[in-house]
């Protein structure tokens, strides 16, 4: 697989992405054999590979008027607010997970509001990918399962569990977005 010069593996958007059909525009992934513990590479990974995907179904779901049901949650009150949450939650995991670690700032700049994410998500996704991959390259396993550190919203959890929860996260709001997609179909 060809690599670029810092080392990410360049892979097709149809592999990345699930089998969506897309342009064969090349983007970078992370390559796992740079990591100490190749299970944080995979996760790494995994959530490039889903925060794209998430993106991608997104944009199918603006692209055919979708709308988020009535809540209260400010994070799902519009398709451009779950965006921007997605992308400051995956934000804020690894700037938790650097912190945890003591490894630096990963300079992560700030999501996109709700206000402003439709015209720089594309852009900013690609800088929360790039930012996503190096932090955790050295670090070695044993750091990821102990010891237990305080989670923003309350709970010990390992720097590993937090990795699995990041890659969830996408993929449970990608979820979300498909049955709104599936119930906008069947109304027609």
């Amino acid at each position: 697989m060809p690599v670029s010069a810092d080392g990410l593996l360049l892979l097709n958007k149809e592999i990345c992405n699930d089998g969506l059909t897309h342009d064969g525009e090349e983007r970078a992934m992370t390559d796992v054999a740079n990591y100490s513990y190749r299970g944080a590479g995979a996760m790494v990974q995994l959530q490039q590979q889903h925060l794209r995907s998430f993106f991608d179904v997104w944009q199918r779901a603006r692209e055919l008027g979708v709308a988020m049901p009535t809540t209260e949650d400010p994070d799902c009150a519009s398709l451009e607010a779950l965006l921007s949450h997605v992308l400051a939650a995956a934000r804020g995991y690894m700037m938790w997970m650097c912190k945890v670690l003591r490894l630096g700032n990963p300079e992560i700049e700030k999501a996109p509001t709700a206000g402003e994410v439709e015209g720089k998500a594309g852009e900013y996704l690609e800088h929360l990918i790039s930012r996503w991959d190096g932090p955790l390259v050295g670090v070695e396993e044993e750091a990821f399962f102990s010891p237990a550190h305080s989670a923003p919203w309350g709970v010990e959890t390992s720097v590993d569990a937090m990795l699995e929860h990041a890659v969830m996260h996408a993929i449970r709001h990608q979820f979300q977005l498909e049955s709104l997609l599936k119930q906008a179909e069947n109304c027609r």
